[in-house]
């Protein structure tokens, strides 16, 4: 069998179009060798230990059984751990957690925040604390509590903003960020159920007062914070426009 020669051999039509590139499965990090973010990591550090910090404080000088039903402290513990995890990779200039992490965290100190200055120390709400529980903290039942409620949710949000890469968060998990928020609500209102009538605290939160105002409006509450929380979803789209201070300062996260 002879082999054809060239002149045999058809011309092929030309490509339409412009010949396009395909996306490279190489991970940046095979091309360009990952950098230790020293200051990053003790910034994290220090949130960690202030967050642990505040927990251990408010867990040591009240009843811990009541001190961890809330939710502030749930998400301190959080956080604690998540920026000393943060903290440990920014160090080894290692893969950062999944932003599926960082934004539930996120998410969750920044309600904590929120329901504490708005709602229950509002005296203009109609959820505001009464009583004992109204009283200015003092000594270091005040430091615990202005670490928790002010200094950590602040914290995290700053490294939020100037030290995690934008365009890591997504709408997706928006609704399952909400999943802890209604096992603490199931929590609550059955820890209310086991308690005997009359007992001090028997719910957390005024919102929650089976007793005050009955389960359909308790339940309509639950509701429209449950709302009013996943409208705190706009943090990603905060997230994907915001500029990449790691890198290019006026370059955003967006990505058609």
């Amino acid at each position: 069998m002879i082999a054809p020669t060239p002149r045999d051999i058809p011309d092929l039509p030309a490509m339409p179009g412009k010949p396009a590139l395909k996306p490279s499965p190489v991970p940046a990090t095979a091309v360009v060798a990952p950098v230790p973010r020293p200051a990053a990591a003790a910034f994290r550090l220090l949130v960690a230990l202030a967050a642990a910090g505040g927990v251990t404080l408010d867990v040591l000088l009240g009843d811990p059984s009541r001190a961890l039903g809330y939710f502030a402290i749930q998400s301190n513990i959080l956080l604690a751990l998540v920026m000393a995890l943060s903290a440990r990779r920014a160090w080894t200039a290692s893969r950062p957690l999944p932003g599926a992490v960082l934004g539930a965290t996120l998410l969750y100190v920044a309600i904590a925040a929120l329901v504490h200055h708005l709602l229950l120390m509002n005296e203009a709400s109609p959820f505001s604390l009464t009583g004992e529980a109204a009283a200015a903290p003092t000594g270091w039942q005040a430091v615990a509590h202005h670490t928790l409620h002010t200094l950590t949710p602040i914290a995290a949000v700053l490294d939020w903003l100037l030290l995690t890469a934008p365009g890591r968060l997504h709408l997706r998990r928006a609704s399952t960020w909400l999943l802890h928020p209604l096992a603490c609500l199931a929590f609550s209102l059955t820890r209310g159920e086991l308690l005997l009538p009359g007992t001090p605290d028997r719910y957390l939160y005024p919102f929650l007062d089976v007793d005050q105002d009955g389960y359909k409006k308790v339940l309509g509450n639950a509701l429209l914070l449950g709302l009013s929380f996943y409208a705190l979803a706009i943090l990603v789209a905060l997230d994907h426009a915001r500029p990449n201070r790691l890198r290019h300062r006026w370059k955003t996260g967006f990505r058609l």
